[in-house]
């Protein structure tokens, strides 16, 4: 949809000027001679943003602002003045004015600002609903676990709230690193402040510098105005980077200098901007072996790599499966206007063996899915889709690795995935791995492993 603008401006020819460039540059325009029919044109229709000359008769710019902020609070507000002053300006500031245009001004000056405008509006307006998101949600954010891998991460996390360090969050696709990072951001100081998303992996290389630091009107074909970058936008705020092990080695660089100086640069210009924001990095590569290769910067790494939260993968917390069910019903039965079946017993225990590769993000939508399509009040293991419904492999199945392996931590390893899957109980964990509950015990004493699956203290 075109961004609405509503323009106060009491001279005909410059509101019809003003009209006319903004039209054919792909704004709806509302056009007003007073501060009056500004006022009614609010109440009868929001606007994205306001743009008000200073000097009107009957009512001036600034009490205009003052009423419009009252009928649109999260509107944005241009002020134009042919008395520009330090204190014309400080005043406007203080009165909720976004920005301001000294007369004259040209067309590409007036476009710069607006796109501004619009953007910080959309910006502010998609931050209040992550805001509403995380408000709305249970557990640790809409971070959703209570084994002891997640109570392990919901621990570092809480530890990373109240501060300003970076963080790097490891972990599959689908395991709810940008989850994370959002709470981390809209539970700390910066929470007011603007939370900016990067992917890495989804910009061109050649656009990279650009999306994060700016750029200046001409430095590459197509940059046809300057152009504040994500570092710019979340000045006090946080700046999250999905996927950073995809970026190319020469954004590194600068990537690094923003995170030792707080300084950034836009492409074709060399005027450093002093920045204050808060990088949250993420990434499903392993960067220490791509610091190996030669892909990563070292230095980068560590810079990255001052508290890491490393997310495990659903197979590895299966436990929480029921949980997850349930809080994925309960939010998809609202989505979808429908009470959402439950889920038997027999599907459980085949969603239980399934490796879920597509983690939490799989397990929502394959729920979203059965929902859909279910017509009865319960979902059975024969209505599952077919991923769900395959047997599980034999030991016939196993291959050996080119490698080899140690049979001793393999061992350890069915075990705690046995725990795992059967949420502590040594009795059921004993029945998925074909062993008598007295053999398992002994095994779990041999290796030191409590019935969490975690190393025990060696004393029974």
């Amino acid at each position: 949809m075109k961004p609405e603008i509503l323009i106060a401006e009491d001279d005909d020819t410059q509101r019809l000027i003003l009209n006319d460039i903004l039209n054919v540059s792909g704004y709806k325009v509302t056009a007003v001679a007073s501060a009056q029919a500004a006022l009614d044109a609010l109440r009868a229709e929001p606007r994205q943003v306001l743009l008000t000359d200073l000097r009107m008769p009957e009512m001036d710019g600034l009490e205009l602002l003052r009423q419009a902020k009252r009928i649109c609070p999260d509107m944005e507000v241009v002020v134009m003045t042919a008395f520009a002053t330090i204190q014309t300006a400080v005043t406007a500031m203080k009165e909720g004015a976004s920005d301001y245009l000294a007369k004259p001004f040209d067309k590409e000056e007036l476009l710069i600002v607006m796109e501004k405008a619009v953007e910080r509006g959309n910006l502010r307006r998609e931050n209040v609903q992550l805001r509403e998101l995380v408000k709305g949600s249970v557990s640790l954010g809409n971070i959703i676990g209570d084994s002891p891998a997640m109570q392990k991460v919901f621990n570092i996390v809480q530890k990373a709230v109240p501060i300003s360090s970076t963080v790097l969050i490891l972990g599959e696709s689908g395991t709810g690193k940008e989850l994370v990072a959002r709470h981390i951001h809209f539970e700390g100081p910066r929470g007011k402040k603007t939370f900016a998303v990067v992917n890495c992996a989804a910009i061109p290389d050649t656009l990279v510098e650009s999306e994060l630091f700016g750029h200046e009107k001409g430095a590459f074909t197509g940059a046809e105005a300057s152009r504040a970058g994500k570092f710019e936008v979340a000045n006090g705020g946080t700046l999250f980077l999905d996927e950073v092990g995809d970026m190319r080695l020469e954004s590194q660089a600068k990537l690094l200098r923003v995170l030792q100086d707080g300084v950034v640069e836009r492409v074709g210009s060399t005027t450093p901007r002093k920045v204050d924001v808060r990088v949250i990095a993420a990434t499903n590569r392993d960067l220490r072996k791509l610091v190996a290769a030669g892909e990563f910067r070292e230095d980068l790494f560590f810079r990255l790599d001052v508290l890491p939260i490393p997310l495990p993968p659903l197979r590895e917390r299966i436990q929480d499966l029921p949980l997850l069910i349930s809080h994925f019903r309960e939010k998809l039965s609202e989505r979808l206007g429908k009470r959402c079946p439950a889920v038997a017993p027999d599907a459980l225990d085949a969603m239980r063996r399934y490796r879920w590769p597509g983690n939490v993000r799989e397990l929502e939508n394959t729920l979203e899915q059965l929902y859909i399509l279910c017509d009865s009040d319960t979902i059975r293991a024969a209505e599952l889709p077919e991923k769900l419904r395959q047997r599980a492999p034999e030991s016939g199945d196993f291959v050996l690795p080119q490698g080899g392996l140690i049979l001793e931590d393999l061992e350890q390893d069915l075990i705690r995935q046995a725990l795992a899957r059967s949420g502590g109980s040594i009795k059921e964990a004993a029945e998925l791995l074909g062993l008598t509950y007295k053999t398992l015990q002994y095994r779990l004493k041999k290796h030191e492993i409590d019935r969490k699956g975690e190393a025990s203290d060696g004393q029974e």
